[in-house]
Order: structure tokens, then sequence, then C-alpha cells
């Protein structure tokens, strides 16, 4: 059952609300979702497969990992992803880092921007998980986010509630609409970017959402996945 962060009362920033002009393209948005998980699913199979046994050679533990994410509205859904890390107790070191980062005092990561959230993580990445990090494989399961209607194919990126709770108030805007698997930040930099540009390209996607738009993300994503641009 998903649960919120707080009431709509408590945030004290007004979320952007949907035009009634845009609900023909939620609901377009909603099916097209749909088609392309499942014909994504059904088609790599094998590869999700082949992941799955290579995560369990290498390392004891789960494949698939669980985490609590912040979705539209402020509504806590579990995400799931690849695990990429060996099991262990999370760094208390990583919540410091991410709010520094989301205030603005983290300037320059350790390793560089492109460290985003990650700078007290990279000795508990195992090598399967840094080839699925790199590639962002590591986030294919969340193609059944899609499909429990939790996530959209495009969107912003869902982050986890200690996160959420270090965001400024205007931060809270790009809790308006559906988390993605991609998204507009994620094809302008990734995690090459600060915290206040990645929320821009948030708010910007949402004030100019199409299917069109969704679309010249999805294609683009594809090119950044390749190339590799704006990852660690």
């Amino acid at each position: 059952m998903s649960s919120k962060i707080g009431s709509p009362e408590s945030i004290p920033y007004p979320l952007i609300r949907v035009e009634r002009d845009k609900r023909a393209y939620f609901i377009a948005k909603r099916l097209f979702d749909l088609v392309l998980a499942i014909a994504f699913l059904a088609l790599s199979a094998p590869i999700l497969m082949l992941i799955a046994l290579c995560i369990r050679l290498e390392s004891p533990g789960p494949v698939i990992f669980k985490q609590k994410r912040v979705g539209k509205d402020g509504k806590i859904f579990g995400c799931y992803k690849f695990r990429s890390m060996y099991c262990d107790h999370p760094d208390p070191r990583e919540l410091a880092f991410m709010r520094a980062f989301i205030n603005g005092q983290v300037s320059e990561p350790p390793g560089g921007i492109g460290s985003t959230f990650k700078s007290h993580e990279r000795n508990k990445v195992t090598r399967v998980g840094r080839i699925l990090r790199r590639t962002s494989l590591d986030e294919l399961p969340q193609f059944i986010n899609v499909l429990r209607g939790e996530m959209s194919l495009v969107g912003p990126r869902p982050h986890v509630v200690s996160e959420v709770a270090a965001y400024a108030p205007w931060h809270r805007r790009r809790l308006a609409v559906l988390p993605g698997i991609t998204g507009w930040a994620q094809v302008n930099g990734r995690s090459c970017l600060t915290f206040d540009q990645l929320v821009r390209y948030d708010l910007e996607y949402i004030e100019r959402q199409s299917l069109a738009f969704d679309l010249a993300i999805l294609f683009k994503t594809v090119t950044v996945v390749i190339t590799g641009a704006g990852t660690e």
C-alpha cells in the first residue's frame, strides 16, 4: 500500500497542476507506456535472465533490489533495480552527502560532479554492477514499475525518501507527474548536473509534455546509453 511524504497541505510550494487539455495526452501516454513495456519485457527476457545469472554468480544476495522511492504527488512506491552492490549495511555518510548536494553545499563531489549521490559507494559496487550502472541496464526492472502504473517511460527520475525530505520547497514541483525510467535531465547531462540544474530540466519537461517530446527523449536516451555520456 502506498503512502505519502506528508499530506498535500504539508507541501509548502504548490505542485504544477495538469491542464485539462492534456488529459488526452496522459491517456495516450499510459497506453504507450503499457504497449512498449510489455513488448520490451517479452523481447528482452533472455538478456534479463543473463544479467540475473551474472549477478547471482558474482555475489550472494537477491538479484532484484527494491528501494522506496517517492513518486507522483509524494506517493511512496517500491522501485525495482538489478542489484549492483554487495549486500551490506548502508553507509551513513551517503545520507549526509545527499543532503549537502541537494542544498548546494557540494560543488565538486569526490571524483567530479558525475559522482552525484555516489561518492561513498564505489568500493561497494560489484564488477557486474559497474557494467550495469555504466550502461543503465540496472534500471531495466523498472519496466515492471511502468506496468504497475507507478512510473512512466519518460518523466523526472524518482528519488529516495531521504532525498525528498531534504528538498527545497520549489524542488517539490517535480513530484507533479509520474517519475520516469528516463527523462529530460538524464539526456542533458545526467549525473553531471548540479541538483538545481536537474530540477530545472524536470520542471521544463513538465511544462512541455507531449508525445512528440517523449519520443524525442526516448530516442536521445538510446544515444546517451550507447555513448555513456554523463555517466561516472
